[in-house]
């Protein structure tokens, strides 16, 4: 699930039989799937610098079709039958969200995605070594830089003060490795779990209640979603708060 086999389905799939070239546009269409929102242009531009590497320059040789969530998700399904009817040639996906939305809505139109879950334990593929179908892309996990975010947050404040940390209740990621790291610093952890937004409001009442003298927060797409407002708790209260992405440090955030 490397960038050159990426690539190279990429190249595929311009490259389909004549009966089926004849269906498409003249020019590939690649559909972007992005649950968030166009604030992400990071991502936007690296794709084009990785695309333009590869012979394929947006606007001449490859069109990329954007179709952003802006962070509801119950849209992803709609904006990913849209890109199948109009015929792109692959999707790109970021997100569990967005590859399961992609998938359902085809078996048969390349996705290629980048998440931050186990693509087999979400249901991407059927392994890593052969993931079968429609489905291929590459997979980052931020689990093992756990103690290490956790290592920070102990730096910045003092002890005793408690470590917070919230978990969206909805993630398929869990979170009990943060006890043996937090107990080797001599820290203890309160682990809260919110997966609505009202939910989110009464952990940080939970978290502000216990004490709490920093918070880890943890990923997934709701999280991504709702970042904003957890950013704004967190400095409503004063919490030095650690992130998985990028994307809450540019909406105030301390630190990923």
């Amino acid at each position: 699930m490397r960038r050159r086999e990426f690539i190279a389905g990429l190249g595929g799939a311009a490259a389909w039989p004549l009966v089926a070239r004849a269906q498409q546009p003249a020019m590939p269409v690649v559909g972007w799937l992005d649950s968030t929102d166009a604030s992400t242009a990071n991502r936007v531009s690296a794709f084009r610098r990785g695309l333009s590497e590869a012979g394929f320059v947006d606007g001449r040789t490859v069109a990329i079709e954007f179709s952003f969530a802006g962070d509801q998700l119950d849209r992803l399904p709609a904006l990913a039958a849209d890109l199948v009817r109009r015929r792109v040639a692959a999707f790109v996906v970021n997100t569990a969200t967005a590859v399961l939305a992609a998938k359902a809505a085809t078996s048969t139109i390349p996705i290629i995605f980048v998440s931050g879950a186990d693509p087999v334990e979400a249901g991407f593929v059927t392994s890593i070594n052969r993931p079968g179908g429609n489905v291929t892309g590459v997979s980052y996990t931020t689990r093992s830089l756990n103690p290490k975010r956790l290592e920070l947050l102990h730096e910045l404040v003092p002890k005793p003060a408690v470590i917070a940390a919230l978990i969206d209740s909805n993630s398929q990621t869990r979170y009990q490795d943060l006890e043996a790291p937090a107990r080797a610093l001599g820290r203890q952890i309160l682990i809260v779990n919110a997966g609505t937004e009202n939910e989110i409001d009464a952990a940080f009442a939970t978290i502000v209640q216990a004490g709490a003298g920093a918070l880890f927060v943890g990923t997934g797409p709701f999280y991504t979603s709702r970042r904003r407002q957890i950013v704004a708790l967190a400095a409503r209260h004063a919490l030095p708060s650690s992130f998985s992405l990028r994307e809450s440090v540019a909406a105030g955030g301390l630190m990923s």
